[in-house]
């Protein structure tokens, strides 16, 4: 069992969404005379023992017990082993040392034996793939704090364009959502919703909540998923000293799990999706292209984009495999285009429209093929996966079209084993002069939409501002 499928035991068995911080710090612990160790195991095992039928995750934070030398992390093993097996173990590492990322995880992982860890993001994928080497274990990538002094770093540039928010784009590239995680601190609930509207697959750990206690319904509202889960929450640390510990854990557990009620009840009455708005002239995509943007697929700001450009938008796709609904109308839209081509079987471009391919390959009832991005260097060193006959014609779709060097390296490879490839089918076409120079290769290029098309009706729609559509007119001219 991994830490996702441990966790999900957990909260389903203990019906709670809470988790709770294991420090050892003496300032927390009741005064009590006697050796600073000995203590603080007594009250850390204590803690445990009340709230254990209460909690789905313990976090011990891991600093507390290196400040207290050798012996700080004696008793944080020890601490572990008392943790009940059924109960998984977040570590709060906030790691974020690149050169020692390797060693760190082969002692959590594997000696210490926690389930998941918290890290520091700034060095990037590089330092959280030695963690992601376990996939038994997780992560949770720190992308945003309460701290004041974090304020003109987080939301730099703009609070429109913050960082943090690239942060928990770029995070849901490193890895899975049953492996890559968010950990937000956050006592304002746009932010969370910022967060949540970006990244509605991941499970967020929020902590630092406790500051404004009147916002914390709005905040498990907005940081709960279309089905009420996805969010974990944190004891407050005040609790941690009181007598009655167990008996205020069990009390916030149903107050939690109200909110998380009435959520999904609320959620379960709205499912049908609206447009909310009324155009003249409406384009045959409208609602698709109105949804897209709703669950964060189009925005619209400062980008960099991976050729280092800075585009007025972003687009990010990948977000509709986690929307049935979505992807199934992006999957019939693509196959009005290709129901008038003809074609044996259809590739997808790695690692984008793989779904895509998947879906089409399943509505249309053609078999599936797709190039490698990189051939491997052990067994069938295969550059084109599936089955096919030599002479048969390819159609090749793709998800946005830029540059269109993707494509046309896909379609070459396919080439190269003996195939024809006369059509490409692409989702959004950037504009300009890229599909003349698909036909300069030899194919023909087909987009459901175009990026004109998309901020056309968005601006109509209004989605979009004055000043963001404008931004976009003159940077694409």
């Amino acid at each position: 069992m991994n830490f996702f499928q441990k966790l999900n035991h957990a909260i389903s068995q203990n019906q709670t969404l809470l988790v709770l911080g294991l420090d050892a710090n003496p300032e927390m612990m009741p005064s009590t005379p006697g050796e600073l160790i000995v203590n603080l195991e007594r009250w850390l095992k204590f803690i445990i023992d009340e709230t254990a039928p209460f909690v789905c995750a313990y976090k011990p934070t891991l600093g507390f017990y290196q400040a207290l030398g050798a012996a700080g992390l004696e008793l944080l093993q020890r601490i572990l082993t008392a943790i009940p097996a059924h109960i998984p173990v977040i570590l709060d590492a906030k790691h974020g040392d690149i050169n020692t990322s390797s060693i760190l995880a082969e002692t959590i992982f594997k000696t210490w034996q926690v389930d998941a860890v918290t890290l520091n993001p700034y060095s990037g994928q590089d330092h959280v793939a030695p963690f992601l080497v376990y996939p038994e274990h997780g992560a949770f990538i720190l992308c945003h704090t309460s701290n004041q002094g974090a304020i003109n770093l987080q939301e730099f540039p703009s609070r429109d364009n913050p960082f943090y928010l690239q942060v928990v784009k770029e995070a849901c590239t490193w890895g899975t959502p049953e492996q890559v995680f968010l950990e937000v601190g956050t006592t304002q609930p746009e932010i969370l919703k910022k967060i949540r509207n970006f990244a509605p697959e991941r499970l967020i750990l929020l902590r630092s909540i406790w500051e404004e206690k009147s916002q914390f319904s709005d905040l498990i509202t907005v940081g709960l998923n279309s089905h009420g889960e996805g969010l974990l929450i944190p004891v407050p640390q005040d609790f941690l000293s009181q007598p009655d510990l167990g008996a205020k854990v069990k009390n916030l557990r149903e107050e939690i799990n109200k909110i998380k009620q009435n959520h999904q009840q609320e959620s379960s009455q709205d499912e049908t999706w609206t447009a909310n708005v009324c155009l003249l002239k409406q384009h045959p995509h409208q609602d698709l292209i109105l949804q897209l943007f709703d669950i964060g697929c189009l925005m619209f700001g400062d980008y960099v984009q991976a050729s280092g450009e800075t585009f007025s938008y972003y687009i990010d796709l990948r977000k509709i495999i986690s929307n049935p609904n979505i992807f199934q109308q992006v999957i019939e839209a693509y196959g009005e285009i290709l129901k008038t081509l003809t074609f044996d079987r259809v590739a997808g471009i790695p690692y984008g429209s793989l779904p895509t391919a998947t879906g089409l390959s399943l509505l249309l009832n053609h078999p599936m093929i797709f190039p490698r991005k990189e051939v491997k260097a052990h067994g069938t060193r295969r550059v084109i996966e599936g089955n096919f006959q030599v002479g048969e014609t390819v159609v090749v779709v793709d998800d946005i079209l830029i540059s269109g060097k993707s494509a046309i390296e896909g379609a070459e490879k396919i080439k190269s084993a003996g195939l024809l490839v006369n059509d490409i089918v692409v989702f959004i076409d950037h504009g300009g002069p890229v599909k003349d120079k698909l036909r300069s290769h030899g194919y023909q290029p087909y987009s459901v939409l175009t990026l004109a098309e998309i901020t056309d009706t968005l601006y109509e729609a209004g989605r979009l501002t004055e000043a963001e559509y404008s931004c976009f007119l003159n940077r694409s001219h």
